[in-house]
């Protein structure tokens, strides 16, 4: 008798995590079968998309999103739901973006859009010449003594070997950034570069780009792919055609706007916090659909899973609605910024934003590496709903202004073949949506926010 008490605490020990693993798999699959049955997402994703204008940092639409998404929230009765100031930039496309090609005594339109913080051209336009190139090492090769005074073409395509297409984005991505910055320095009159997509279509995509203080600013614009693939060709046809390029958007000054965030105490450690989020501006050519209503929506959901499934969080939930991720990250930093000035202990952070296709998994990295290992046990959890991609280094970008508190960043990793289809382009509309897939995305990101909610972070 003696001997089987002594053994009964070893087998207690043994049996708990079993007993863990079987009631989370149950939770797991009860906030699947609640998503995809009964899941709103998609109801509130065509409202942000068609009912509210544009949503640019800034803009009118902005403005409505913010008292949308607080209201939605307030709705779901889950949690202390709240505004946190921060000042936007506020840059306005108008209504001029033309770029014809003149060849040979032909005027040829290509569809282009201005860059996010471009400046103008000058009212009646430009015209130069043009120098193609596929990088800044060839720019650079070339010398001033071509390029001033012409337009440089950036006709760097996305490499298509990559799986991940994101990888190929990053690839590319700086030269929509500092295009600009380099031909300015080359003494050139304009920046035009190839849109970031993989597909092949007349539709430019838009985006941030950067000047460097002190340095001439250049109207910098995208030309979309089959823009790009005919101007190269003619080019190729007649090297001295030029470009005429009017645009007249322009950057006014900062103006006020918000985060929008709601909190579910925990019930054992209310001290440790994991927001679940996604940026609620979306530039202001298309909807926003995939990015980033879709991720929006899908933290929206997690107050009314866990209020309908009677889900207690143990520790601290923040479902962060950031704005000014496009153009500046002015919301991400704010929150941080406040988060370090309380001295509040962000454990862990989910962000949701490289669109609503189907989830494949979850990409993390964290300045603690040993917190990484946090995921491991959770893992098989997530399998029998196709999620099996782990192994990505990643998060997002506002939850990255948390990396330097040991915060672990987490990002909702969908099927990302099609998103650069859409991503920054006027057809990024509600009408791309999945229903189903939202919904998947929306219980992936409720299941983890769950199990880190139960057991915190490695130490």
């Amino acid at each position: 008798m003696k001997k089987a008490l002594l053994i009964l605490p070893f087998l207690l020990t043994c049996l708990h995590p079993v007993f863990s693993q079987n009631h989370d798999s149950l939770m797991v699959r009860k906030i699947f079968t609640y998503c995809l049955e009964q899941g709103k997402g998609y109801e509130w994703l065509e409202h942000l998309c068609t009912k509210i204008p544009p949503r640019l940092s800034g803009s009118d639409g902005a403005d409505k999103a913010v008292k949308w998404a607080r209201q939605v929230m307030e709705e779901q009765n889950n949690g202390r739901v709240y505004l946190q100031d921060v000042m936007v930039p506020h840059w306005v496309r108008n209504d001029k973006e033309n770029l014809t090609l003149i060849s040979k005594g032909k005027r040829t339109p290509l569809r282009i859009c201005s860059l996010g913080g471009s400046v103008p051209t000058p009212s009646s336009g430009l015209r130069g010449k043009v120098i193609e190139v596929k990088s800044f090492e060839e720019l650079n090769e070339l010398g001033e003594e071509k390029v001033r005074g012409k337009i440089v073409f950036y006709n760097a395509e996305l490499l298509k070997h990559h799986y991940h297409t994101f990888h190929s984005y990053g690839e590319c991505g700086k030269y929509r950034w500092a295009g600009a910055i380099n031909a300015a320095k080359m003494g050139a009159i304009a920046s035009v570069n190839r849109s970031l997509t993989l597909a092949l279509d007349d539709y430019p995509h838009t985006g941030s780009m950067g000047y460097e203080e002190g340095a001439p600013k250049l109207p910098a614009c995208a030309i979309s792919t089959l823009g790009a693939d005919k101007l190269s060709a003619a080019l190729k046809n007649d090297p001295n055609l030029e470009l005429e390029l009017l645009m007249n958007c322009e950057t006014l000054s900062d103006k006020p706007s918000h985060n929008v965030i709601a909190e579910i105490k925990g019930s054992e450690f209310p001290d440790e916090i994991i927001v679940v989020g996604g940026h609620l501006d979306a530039w202001d050519n298309g909807q926003g659909a995939h990015d980033d209503g879709a991720g929006c929506v899908q933290s929206m959901e997690l107050l009314r899973i866990f209020r309908d499934l009677n889900i207690k969080p143990k520790r601290t939930i923040r479902v962060v609605l950031f704005m000014n991720e496009e153009n500046g990250v002015r919301g991400g930093k704010k929150y941080a910024e406040e988060a370090k000035a309380k001295n509040e202990n962000h454990i862990a952070a989910i962000e949701s934003d490289l669109g609503g296709f189907t989830p494949a998994g979850f990409f993390s990295k964290c300045e603690i590496p040993e917190r990484l290992t946090t995921l491991d046990p959770f893992k098989h959890l997530f399998e029998p709903y196709g999620i099996f991609q782990w192994d990505q280094v990643g998060g997002g970008v506002d939850i990255d202004p948390l990396k330097p508190t040991g915060t672990l960043l987490i990002g909702l990793q969908p099927d990302s073949q099609r998103y650069f289809d859409y991503h920054h382009t006027e057809i990024d509309t509600f009408d791309k949506i999945h229903k189903r897939e939202l919904h998947l995305g929306a219980a992936a990101v409720a299941s983890l926010a769950y199990l880190l909610s139960e057991y915190g972070v490695v130490k």
